[in-house]
């Protein structure tokens, strides 16, 4: 299940060899979530052997929790306040210089809507990619297959639903751009 999970094609999430790899994303969260704050260095190297990428100068305040924390990767200098949630099925690619507000969810999970499939446990994903120097206010969602360019600053509480540009200011449920950015 897990290649058919990294394909982008429909799986079974109770897979023991998922099970295997979010125990080991749980463990590693739980480590990461109980360390000692002005111990840098070790909280960086949980987090270097948890993500599938963590950029030199980036910060995730605690609690962090993923499912499978490989595939996410974290560009130079991006810092993610308390509360990050990232359900990395699908990939999730977030740029240099981010900015993620308290309690940002980034979420690549799908589920079908027709009860039979979900109620076996069937689901799926699509990836998640935020530019460059995008900033997320706090409470931020952002649904399964969403790009959000660079440079965009999406409003705290707002729940992105679909690609939004670069360089413009998004705001609501669903996110809509009001502006450019400037």
């Amino acid at each position: 299940m897990r290649d058919r999970m990294l394909a982008g094609d429909p799986y079974i999430a109770d897979d023991p060899a998922l099970a295997a790899d979010n125990a080991r994303a749980q463990s590693l969260t739980h480590r990461y979530n109980t360390m000692d704050p002005t111990d840098g260095d070790a909280r960086r190297a949980v987090l270097t052997d948890l993500l599938g990428a963590f950029g030199a100068g980036s910060e995730i305040r605690p609690p962090f929790h993923c499912d499978y924390g490989y595939l996410t990767t974290v560009g130079a200098r991006t810092f993610a306040n308390f509360g990050l949630v990232v359900l990395d099925v699908a990939p999730v690619t977030i740029g240099d210089d981010v900015q993620l507000g308290p309690n940002v969810q980034l979420l690549t999970a799908t589920h079908p809507v027709e009860p039979g499939p979900r109620r076996d446990k069937w689901e799926a994903a699509e990836p998640i990619v935020l530019g460059d120097n995008v900033w997320l206010g706090g409470g931020v969602i952002v649904c399964p297959g969403v790009t959000i360019g660079a440079d965009t600053v999406v409003g705290a509480g707002s729940v992105v639903t679909r690609d939004l540009p670069a360089g413009v200011v998004a705001v609501g449920s669903p996110a809509r751009v009001i502006r450019p950015v400037g």
